[in-house]
């Protein structure tokens, strides 16, 4: 018999946690694990009192005609990573994996384009974690080292190195 991969067993747990989902556009599914241990699970959704999208029949930045990707801070659901994170101390989770794995909630299909926003990446950052693994398809997944999304500041705004050179 042949096994799945170890980061294929977690992403499928992570793709079944994604069913509690609540938005109406993306849903995802995230879990964190350290040392072969489930430290913890989140899905997106509406803060615990509040009214779902799914429960409202609308999403409200679709409403707003807001373009995916911008304007997280208008959604009404807190993120899967984030989720996932709140539910954990760090101490537990530093140097741990988070998996993630995103739906389209339409079409049901894969999210080959998968990844944390801006502000997830910041929590990811925060919490200690080592490693981001993103499931592709079915069995494809990447394997993001957090140290790149430091590295890798998406906030830093692109400046001409000669107006710096210039300054001094």
């Amino acid at each position: 018999m042949d096994r799945i991969s170890k980061e294929n067993y977690y992403l499928d747990i992570a793709e079944t946690v994604l069913e509690r989902a609540t938005c109406l556009r993306r849903i995802y599914g995230a879990i964190i694990v350290k040392n072969d241990e489930i430290i913890s699970t989140g899905y997106n959704g509406a803060p615990r009192g509040r009214a779902n999208c799914s429960t409202l029949g609308y999403c409200s930045r679709e409403a707003m005609r807001v373009p995916r990707g911008e304007r997280y801070e208008l959604c009404r659901s807190v993120h899967a990573e984030a989720n996932a994170i709140i539910s954990a101390s760090r101490r537990d989770m530093a140097g741990g994996t988070i998996y993630l794995v995103g739906r389209d909630a339409r079409t049901g299909e894969l999210l080959a384009d998968a990844t944390s926003c801006s502000m997830c990446r910041r929590l990811v950052i925060n919490a200690g974690l080592a490693r981001v693994v993103i499931r592709r398809t079915k069995t494809e997944f990447d394997v993001v080292p957090v140290t790149n999304w430091v590295v890798e500041d998406d906030l830093l705004v692109p400046r001409d190195p000669d107006a710096i050179l210039n300054e001094q």
